[in-house]
């Protein structure tokens, strides 16, 4: 577990890929910046890339813009670990720590631009296979992409090209002021966590035929904040013909102006960028921090703990220090909200799989079931979703919103994960877990979960009011109602 946070900065950057090993056997492909060698996994023909750059580190002065060409380099990277997770809050054992197991990545940096690909087809463009990019949760806060749930080596074995990355998060990726904005003000903004996610759809366009991709066919998914993200870029004018398709995870669906019944935690408001900026600008004179030279060459701790400390020493808190982050509506990167975009129908017009947990905050199945309805309504299809299946405890772990269906909980099953985790894990864990990985992965080949011919799991419309539910037995059905989920505390995650 990390004792101590440290920006790692120059060569750090390279520190992700070793040099080339003469015993790896594994073609070596070019990309952007230079030449790449995967390393194999345990499933025999499977091959991952760890921590490649998909843009200069956003340091220094590419602190708070957008993500810059990445920086070339010499000879073949032999790709075999993670790159840095963006800077965040220390995680310590306990709660989500120890269900996800946390703790052997690298330390937290703001060099965190790197993205991970899993394969089975390096160096064969012609297989032309589905693209699924994953998007992690974390309230825009924490997290990163090669968390040990997401471990993509499944999901390449069903002959889809798996990318998972780390983007920008908290006052890194969301952090907004006037003399930012002036540096650019055609493309003034303060979502640059969000800019690092449409890089790497753009990174994918360009070089993911070299690991076997289809450009052509790119499925983006997320769950909590991951799931908000995918919300965030389909609705992003910058998007358009990046993507296919969109699963969002338990992120809510749509709040329409007249659903009532749903907590504040979910009907967060986006800020506008002036408003941000005021924000911000604010707590930063209070910090003596008044130029773009002061605020680009404080510490990496120092920005972090801006919004916490301008809280504590004045009472007030500001769009650094409040709940889950939302992406400011900057008329660039976002012109508008989801649930506008969902209003207007200018939504991006693919097929979607929208779920949840049983556990999860919120009445989630309304919002999820009003989604669906609109995209019926604008000539769309909906597949939706609920997990049920209690999470099996072995009773060493006693935080009550880590039993049942918790939020996060069907993490394990869509990666088939569950190697990786404490739990005592039936045979029917994994075979639920080979039903939901197929079901995301036909998803991303066919725009159908239920395969190339269709199935039982049709889309949710006005005339089949249905979820698929995912559960183990009899008595997860009977704990599967969607009229009212059970009662879970309010993660970020």
């Amino acid at each position: 577990m990390k004792k101590f946070l440290y920006l790692a900065i120059g060569a750090a950057m390279l520190a992700s890929c070793s040099t080339q090993n003469s015993t790896n056997t594994n073609p070596v492909l070019t990309i952007e910046g230079g030449q790449v060698q995967g390393v194999n996994t345990e499933i025999p023909g499977v091959v991952v890339y760890k921590g490649i750059p998909y843009a200069a580190p956003p340091i220094g002065q590419n602190r708070w813009r957008a993500p810059q060409p990445v920086v070339p380099w010499q000879g073949v990277k032999v790709c075999d670990q993670f790159g840095h997770p963006a800077f965040q809050a220390a995680h310590y054992p306990g709660g989500y720590t120890t269900e996800w197991g946390y703790g052997e990545e690298k330390a937290y940096s703001e060099d965190c631009l790197y993205l991970n690909v899993y394969t089975k087809a390096s160096a064969q463009p012609e297989k032309k296979l589905p693209v699924a990019i994953w998007i992690f949760g974390g309230g825009l806060r924490e997290g990163w992409g090669s968390e040990p749930e997401f471990d993509g080596q499944e999901w390449a074995a069903k002959d889809v090209v798996l990318v998972t990355f780390n983007y920008r998060v908290g006052p890194f990726g969301f952090f907004a002021h006037p003399e930012i904005s002036a540096e650019d003000s055609e493309h003034a903004t303060g979502n640059w966590g969000t800019l690092d996610q449409i890089e790497v759809m753009k990174w994918v366009k360009k070089n993911i035929a070299q690991f076997g991709g289809d450009p052509e066919n790119v499925m983006i998914f997320g769950q909590s904040a991951g799931g908000r993200s995918t919300k965030f870029l389909s609705a992003s004018p910058l998007t358009k013909g990046l993507f296919n398709k969109a699963v969002i995870m338990s992120a809510s669906g749509f709040l329409s102006p007249e659903r009532t019944d749903v907590p504040a935690f979910f009907r967060q408001s986006h800020l506008t960028l002036k408003e941000a900026e005021a924000q911000i600008k604010e707590v930063c004179d209070w910090a003596n921090l008044k130029t773009l030279k002061d605020l680009r060459s404080a510490s990496t701790e120092e920005i972090f703990a801006l919004g916490s400390l301008y809280a504590r020493v004045t009472g007030k808190r500001t769009c650094l220090n409040a709940g889950p982050i939302a992406p400011y509506i900057d008329g660039y990167v976002m012109d508008k909200s989801f649930d506008d975009a969902c209003l207007d129908n200018t939504l991006a017009d693919v097929p979607y799989m929208i779920g949840f947990t049983l556990n999860d905050a919120g009445n989630m199945a309304g919002q999820i079931a009003d989604f669906c309805l609109n995209r019926q309504q604008n000539g769309g299809k909906a597949w939706a979703y609920q997990f049920a299946r209690p999470l099996p405890d072995d009773g060493s772990h006693p935080e009550d919103y880590l039993k049942g269906a918790f939020h996060s909980s069907d993490l394990w099953f869509v990666f088939k994960s569950l190697k990786h985790c404490w739990r005592p894990w039936t045979q029917g864990d994994w075979d639920l877990s080979e039903k939901m990985l197929t079901a995301w992965s036909n998803f991303a080949k066919y725009n159908d979960p239920n395969g190339a011919n269709g199935g039982d799991w049709k889309p949710y419309t006005s005339e089949n009011g249905q979820f698929m539910r995912f559960k183990l037995n009899e008595q997860d059905a009977e704990d599967s109602s969607l009229g009212e989920p059970l009662q879970a505390p309010q993660r970020t995650r």
